[in-house]
């Protein structure tokens, strides 16, 4: 059957003890250490990455910003623009009125010539005029 030695039995506790505090010195600790220094590392990481979000978010607030700001600012640039171009319109516009104003002044004047010498003209063709109408009425 089997026996059970003592001696055989304590020493194998003892190599298993060895063997335990062996493992734990050279193998456990380590790794235990390795894991707790990655999740420190991870938990460390993850802090700059929240306040990596909060610059982010900053220098997005900033470029929001200085998108509005030139927004604003061609805006208004093109508002200033308009109205100088409306304005150099209305000016051409003006000086195009009165020159035609202008011309229509000495087309009238130079109308009312012509009808004047053309009515000058006819009174002075009034007598042939009457000259030949009484002929034809006496050779009717």
């Amino acid at each position: 059957m089997l026996d059970i030695s003592p001696m055989l039995l304590g020493s194998t506790l003892i190599v298993f003890l060895v063997l335990i505090a062996v493992l734990n010195s050279l193998l456990y600790n380590p790794l235990f250490n390795y894991m707790e220094k990655r999740d420190a590392d991870i938990k460390h990481d993850l802090e700059q990455v929240g306040s990596n979000d909060s610059e982010i978010a900053a220098f997005h607030a900033k470029a929001e910003k200085i998108m509005s700001d030139a927004k604003l600012e061609a805006a208004a640039l093109r508002e200033k623009v308009i109205a100088e171009a409306k304005a150099l319109a209305n000016s051409k516009i003006e000086a195009k009125r009165a020159e035609l104003a202008l011309e229509y002044t000495k087309f009238e004047e130079a109308l009312s010539q012509e009808r004047a010498r053309l009515t000058e003209s006819l009174k002075n063709e009034v007598p042939a005029f009457q000259s030949a109408v009484s002929a034809k009425l006496n050779q009717i």
